[in-house]
């Protein structure tokens, strides 16, 4: 699975390598511990937070009003969604799925779309779904059980993080230490963290499952040997929280699926989640894949129920990189927990420097994969215009995902059968780039003067222009002032400054300082190529650009918003444009007639 920018956190080059093991706990300068290191238990910690005070935030339904969010694009967010039901392009993305929104402790939606069983088999000569009978369909619930698929892998992240917390694991120790068959084969370096920023140097997969028995299935690890030093690339790998689960299970004396139950489900009060599932359970589960060879690497039929993936089947369904089952309400209350430095009420299953572990790149010298413990980061392929620098999450084969913006406060969780009836059947990830967009606009920006500011808007694979009228600078004084935020997709989405006259008739990049707003600094940062692109921390920046070589001449300026396909960032405001000739204002849009005079294309005035 799946750049350094401002606000992009705290990284392992800032740090110089300083991850370091204090009082059983990890702590990654600089950030905050509690005073010291002896303040810090290193025990469990616990199922209530005590000694926390007041109750961490819990979730409950509301209005998105009360939950600060817009309702129009909560409202295209499930339309969007449903269009997927349909052929997109030549196929349906998925026979259903369970949407929920949230910000702060308001879940503002929880919808269900289309079918939970729709398909008993594939047809593969006609390239159609067989589908069950009208009434042995079930319809998508709230409660809909998935499986998780990789997504299993960020409760696996959680569990090792705690270990890391209480001192039994520790980040920067090989793990050989702890598994000494695992050295074999030239793995004797690889690292904790490697195992959880998938840098350990593995092959992307291997096909466990075809080994007889489980003992057999851990010699084939063991003798798997790197496709790369370890440290050396990133490379997405199943291995790695599979060799993860392996020591979690060592260093604890408890299965997998025993930690994940005592340690996670049980005190956020996760009813429905949980690995290998009852049968009691199977009416209530969405269906996966008619698995047959020589899409599937197994002949099992319907799969519904049991887990999806090969290798989690061949563990029996308990392995550390698939098989959780569970609902959308659960994810929403783990992501509510992360989102809450690892409390919910009084339940507390980590503390808060360990969970800004799981939101700080570590990735740093793989440009593009940012990765904190176990968390994918700042990922627009599937977080839209979500993904920050800190916004962290993952995805499911089955067709799952899980995204957190810890800038806004927000959560997404978009649980699809996209596997039902066949794995072919669905590309991409457009289902979760529109609902993360849509989420994104419809947490408001407030304009940095005034009620209103002009909006780039958020399309994909366009150019948005906004241009002033024709201005006349006498002096060699000339300047133009704005408030300015950004935050689009880096390098690839790009908002130029550009000026045209007489002398020079093309339009011809103006170089600019920006200023964070409420900062109060003076010198502020230059853009001598006259743009803006990616994170800029979702805070208003004043802008200075000066016009002075322009004297005597009749100018236009315009900003020029050019965005890739097929996604973009949460999009540019551009308030309070105040253009200045020595002592004169000769344009202001906060007077009528010259904001009617300005030429918006793709822009429009936006209250929020």
């Amino acid at each position: 699975m799946s750049g350094d920018a401002a606000g992009g956190g705290i990284s392992r080059r800032r740090l110089g390598g300083g991850v370091l093991a204090l009082g059983g706990a990890l702590a990654l300068a600089p950030i905050p511990f509690a005073d010291a290191a002896t303040a810090m238990d290193t025990g469990s910690s616990g199922p209530a937070g005590s000694g926390s005070g007041r109750p961490a935030p819990t979730l409950r339904r509301g209005s998105p009003a009360r939950a600060g969010l817009l309702p129009g694009p909560l409202e295209r967010l499930v339309a969007d969604a449903e269009a997927f039901l349909a052929p997109s392009p030549a196929h349906p993305w998925y026979a259903g799925a369970v949407l929920l929104a949230g910000r702060g402790g308001t879940v503002a939606l929880h919808r269900p779309i289309g079918k939970a069983v729709r398909y008993s088999a594939y047809d593969e000569a006609t390239d159609t779904g067989v589908e069950f009978p009208a009434d042995r369909q079930i319809a998508m619930a709230e409660d809909t059980v998935f499986d998780l698929a990789s997504v299993s892998k960020l409760f696996t992240s959680i569990l090792a993080v705690q270990q890391i917390e209480r001192g039994s694991l520790a980040l920067e120790e090989r793990v050989a230490s702890y598994l000494p068959d695992f050295g074999g084969a030239g793995k004797q370096d690889v690292t904790v963290r490697q195992l959880l920023t998938h840098t350990s140097g593995f092959a992307a997969w291997i096909p466990l499952y075809k080994e007889p028995t489980r003992e057999a299935m851990l010699r084939r690890l063991w003798d798997e040997a790197l496709t790369s030093p370890p440290g050396g690339v990133y490379r997405y790998s199943d291995l790695n929280l599979i060799s993860l689960q392996l020591v979690l299970e060592k260093i604890t004396g408890r299965a997998l699926d025993v930690l994940l139950r005592e340690e996670i489900t049980a005190p956020l009060g996760l009813h429905r989640t949980r690995f290998t599932p009852p049968p009691s359970w199977r009416p209530k589960i969405a269906a996966t894949e008619d698995m047959r060879q020589p899409w599937s690497g197994l002949d099992r039929g319907l799969v519904w129920g049991e887990v999806h993936d090969e290798n989690a089947y061949g563990f029996g369904g308990v392995a550390g990189h698939a098989g959780v089952f569970s609902c959308a309400w659960d994810l929403a209350v783990l992501g509510r927990t992360l989102l809450s430095g690892g409390a919910y009420g009084r339940a507390r299953i980590l503390r808060p420097e360990s969970v800004e572990l799981m939101f700080t790149d570590f990735n740093t010298d793989f440009p593009g994969d940012a990765h904190g413990l176990g968390f994918e980061l700042y990922q627009h392929w599937y977080m839209g215009a979500m993904a920050t620098p800190r916004t962290a999450g993952h995805t499911g084969f089955t067709g799952t995902s899980l995204v957190l913006d810890p800038t806004t406060d927000s959560f997404l969780v978009v649980l699809g059968n996209s596997v039902h009836p066949v794995r072919g059947w669905r590309s991409g990830s457009a289902p979760r780039v529109a609902a993360a967009d849509h989420l994104a606009r419809a947490v408001p920006v407030s304009a940095g003067r005034g009620r209103s500011a002009w909006f780039s808007g958020m399309a994909a694979g366009t150019t948005a222009t906004l241009t002033l009228p024709p201005l006349r600078l006498a002096t060699g004084q000339g300047r133009l002032r704005c408030s300015l935020w950004w935050d689009t997709e880096p390098e690839t989405d790009v908002l130029v400054l550009e000026a045209s006259d007489e002398v020079d008739p093309a339009w011809l990049p103006v170089a600019f300082t920006t200023t964070v707003a409420s900062s109060g600094e003076e010198a502020g940062t230059p853009h001598p190529a006259g743009s803006v692109s990616g994170w800029s921390g979702r805070v208003w920046h004043r802008l200075h650009a000066d016009l002075a070589d322009r004297r005597g001449r009749r100018v236009r300026l315009r900003w020029r918003y050019a965005t890739g396909a097929p996604y973009v960032g949460r999009g540019v405001y551009v308030d309070a444009l105040r253009v200045e000739d020595g002592d004169r204002t000769v344009f202001d849009d906060s007077r009528h007639g010259d904001a009617a005079r300005v030429e918006a294309a793709g822009w429009s005035v936006s209250a929020d």
